[in-house]
């Protein structure tokens, strides 16, 4: 009979995933010396998977004798005065139901699942030491960040609101959210990162708000007697690059085409950035350039909500302009966004190409209006907290140039469009 035909073949491939998913994450509790080590790991995975294979009930009963070995595992850790395993505890119960999942036949999903318990094993020194460093802020702030995501934002009406279609919640609080989590993930990496010196916090300062990191470096040479001339021009010329790249991505992810659309001027700007920081570097300095910079938090309720109103202010005024003036008018509410806030006319530009009332080059031009407009206003920050005159004429010079190359991208990204 059919149903007595025992499938060779699937049967053994899904006992030797189970197996490897097994030994995987053994492998690394082995290696720590644990009671559970690669044996365990490997029989636990094959009694899931075991239990799967012959039925609902037997993956139960699989599972519920796996949650016994923990309990054994426990107990003896106590009688011996040892810490409890619970680690090695939770990862031996994930890898059980991994087990069951490949079982059943599932490959990507129990694979993924090894994946990632044996990195969050392996990770145990990185992963607390970066914990203990945070702050009641920061940690609020990843909090607040995941209630706006998953609590607020599937509350939000998705079409607009107004008579005239301007206002749409839930695409500007999607936004919100995306410029908000970038923001704190570009802070995460400069508090990881930024200790390695005032160039790398520069360009990670730029990813997170490059008005902000100019003003830090600024006030660091200004504080050292005009002694790290150098190291604050290359940070700023790697904040520009860090900026460029930040609204890049935010164009990418919410409007691609618009992103190809502008990706000369963007390319031309980005470059010639990084290739005078790269030529400005000089060896007698080398010894200032440990000095990192510190940023404050990007996110809070207050930041989010300005953040969201700036992005709401520009979109109407964008719109309108658009609508009353033409690609003109659009461009005219780009420059005045972009002194603003470079992201949020960057995103509003995205937002309107996804919803198709802005053609994508039009967007890629107002965007990098916007950017143009942001390198100008940083320029201004620098030559005025630095007050060195020399610092100004050196980074007018580069940015200057750097605007020029990103003007002639802007004629060749609309040269392009028009002979497609």
């Amino acid at each position: 009979m059919q149903s007595d035909f025992w499938p060779y073949l699937p049967t053994l491939q899904r006992l030797a995933l189970a197996l490897a998913i097994g030994l995987f994450v053994g492998m690394e509790r082995e290696w720590r010396g644990k009671e559970a080590g690669l044996r365990t790991f490997g029989f636990g995975a094959l009694l899931g998977c075991l239990g799967a294979l012959l039925g609902p009930p037997y993956a139960l009963t699989a599972l519920g004798l796996l949650g016994i070995l923990v309990i054994l595992i426990s107990v003896r850790a106590i009688l011996f005065g040892r810490d409890l395993e619970l680690t090695t505890s939770a990862a031996l119960l994930v890898v059980g139901f991994a087990g069951v999942l490949a079982g059943l036949g599932h490959t990507l999903t129990p694979t993924a699942v090894a994946v990632v318990t044996a990195g969050l094993l392996a990770w145990k020194e990185p992963l607390a030491g970066f914990t203990g460093g945070l702050s009641v802020q920061e940690l609020r702030s990843a909090i607040l960040l995941a209630m706006l995501a998953f609590v607020i934002y599937p509350a939000l009406p998705e079409e607009a609101v107004d008579p005239w279609g301007l206002i749409s919640p839930r695409d500007s609080w999607a936004t919100v959210i995306l410029i908000a989590g970038l923001g704190f993930a570009n802070y995460i990496l400069l508090k990881v990162y930024g200790t390695r010196g005032v160039r790398v916090s520069g360009f990670l300062g730029g990813l997170v708000n490059s008005s902000i990191a100019v003003v830090e470096l600024a006030t660091l040479h200004r504080r050292a007697k005009h002694g790290l001339g150098n190291v604050v021009y290359q940070g700023v010329l790697l904040a520009t690059a860090g900026t460029l790249v930040r609204n890049a991505v935010v164009f990418g992810l919410l409007a691609p085409r618009a992103l190809v659309a502008a990706a000369a001027s963007f390319a031309l700007l980005f470059l010639p950035s990084v290739a005078f920081a790269v030529i400005g570097q000089r060896s007698d300095e080398e010894k200032s350039s440990d000095v990192p910079i510190e940023l404050p938090s990007p996110f809070s309720i207050t930041a989010a909500l300005r953040f969201g109103l700036i992005f709401l202010a520009i979109t109407v005024a964008g719109t309108v302009a658009e609508r009353l003036l033409g690609d003109a008018g659009f461009y005219v509410a780009s420059l005045i966004g972009g002194a603003v806030s470079s992201a949020s006319t960057v995103a509003t530009a995205a937002i309107l190409t996804a919803n198709g009332t802005l053609n994508p080059t039009v967007a890629g031009t107002g965007a990098v209006l916007a950017t143009l407009t942001s390198i100008g206003i940083n320029l201004t920050l620098a030559a005025r907290v630095g007050a060195d005159r020399r610092l100004t004429t050196r980074l007018a010079l580069a940015l200057g140039i750097t605007v020029l190359l990103g003007a002639v991208g802007i004629g060749i990204d609309r040269l392009l469009a028009s002979s497609l």
